[in-house]
């Protein structure tokens, strides 16, 4: 397995010698190919998919993975949507960042550049492979998938297609490979790929997010869990308060931007809790809390994660806080520096919710559900970055890419 490996490694960064220097328009070509493979190829996905679910209901995978995993032809017509979006994006190769010109008469230019090898450990995503295989050429990165057993079938089908698709382009079929079928300890080795993986970037639970960002001797983006919180103010519109609860926390349960928290401001706890735990319950909501709360009859206790708790699921956690400085203290204790929300008709309680609450994202008056590379226009995302360095947010083409610097001159030598 190690020289398998290896060899499979050694192809990909030779690809992406390939993809840093092909032409923006061969590299859309490629993606406008993709979305047009998986449509060709939707039923034999369907199959593989079926297969998947099947084995992951046996093995006893949870309902939040199980809807993760799901691909249906809905899903699918999403996929090759969001290919051809990113298709038409501006290509981010060569975008001059920064120039000038010396005294000595030196032109300096910075430019954007690929990474070169992306290597990515995801969970039970099978849309994620599509999604990363089109970021990355997009941006002239070569990518190696590990997408777990979960999801091994459907993604052997999709990235069969998609490789097709590629080499129909005139692009290396190695510039998306994946090693699903080198099991953990394939994902022992990418992190260890020093040289032949550039950056890695792992998206799932906190436990695989954590083995990565301790184990990895790779640069690591880190991806976290959503521990999301809406903090509901004194100064709240009520009806836009429930919208916009109900719709973070139900519209999708099992993703990072979904709702776990929500926070209300004591001076009108006794009208917005019940109203509010009134609509999540209605609509199916387990509430959970560590204290009594005006209007809910015996709330759940808080799961073992206390206030940290990533539910994926129909179940939140509701606390009552003083002001708005207790809610921000609370968001960034018990946050994943994710998204979270505020809903006041308050200026001034807003811009302080905005600049104080430390997260890659930080909303007013809006759903959280709205953290995603698609809806934020990128296409697509690789994921959503919690950490401050490089990137932060939903990830996109841009960045995917690093710099250099190009010097140009006319003989000058340093005295």
């Amino acid at each position: 397995m190690p020289d398998e490996l290896d060899a499979l490694l050694t192809e990909s960064k030779r690809a992406s010698r390939s993809l840093g220097v092909a032409p923006a328009e061969q590299r859309h070509a490629a993606i406008e190919a993709i979305a047009d493979a998986i449509e060709d190829a939707a039923d034999a996905i369907l199959a593989a998919n079926a297969d998947d679910l099947e084995r992951g209901r046996a093995s006893g995978l949870d309902a939040g993975l199980l809807d993760r995993l799901l691909l249906d032809a809905s899903r699918i017509a999403g996929l090759a949507a969001a290919a051809r979006a990113l298709a038409v994006l501006p290509d981010p190769i060569g975008e001059v960042l920064r120039e000038r010109t010396l005294p000595n008469g030196l032109e300096l230019t910075e430019v954007r550049v690929p990474f070169g090898v992306i290597g990515v450990i995801y969970e039970a995503r099978p849309n994620v492979t599509v999604d990363l295989a089109c970021i990355a050429l997009g941006s002239g990165n070569a990518v190696v998938l590990r997408g777990g057993s979960a999801a091994e079938l459907t993604n052997a089908v999709l990235v069969e297609a998609m490789q097709g698709a590629i080499a129909r382009a005139g692009l290396p079929r190695a510039s998306v490979q994946t090693i699903d079928r080198f099991g953990r300890d394939g994902a022992g080795r990418l992190m260890r790929a020093r040289g032949l993986i550039d950056l890695l970037v792992p998206r799932g639970s906190a436990a695989l997010i954590e083995r990565v960002v301790t184990e990895s001797t790779v640069p690591v983006i880190e991806t976290g869990a959503g521990v999301v919180h809406a903090f509901v103010d004194r100064a709240a519109h009520l009806p836009m308060a429930l919208d916009i609860v109900l719709n973070a926390k139900t519209q999708r349960t099992s993703v990072c931007n979904s709702l776990e928290t929500v926070l209300v401001h004591r001076d009108v706890a006794d009208t917005a809790v019940p109203a509010i735990a009134l609509a999540l319950q209605q609509a199916g909501v387990t509430i959970h809390a560590d204290a009594e709360l005006p209007g809910v009859a015996d709330p759940e206790p808080l799961r073992e994660g206390g206030w940290s708790t990533e539910h994926l699921s129909m179940d939140i956690a509701i606390g009552v806080v003083d002001d708005v400085d207790a809610a921000i203290e609370h968001v960034n204790r018990y946050g994943t520096h994710h998204t979270d929300t505020i809903v006041t008709d308050d200026a001034d309680a807003a811009a302080r919710f905005l600049a104080e609450v430390d997260s890659a994202v930080v909303m007013h008056n809006a759903s959280t559900r709205f953290t995603d590379g698609g809806e934020f226009g990128f296409g697509a995302e690789v994921g959503i970055s919690t950490q401050k360095s490089h990137a932060r947010g939903p990830m996109g083409l841009p960045e995917l890419t690093s710099s250099k610097w190009i010097v140009r001159g006319t003989g000058q030598v340093r005295a």
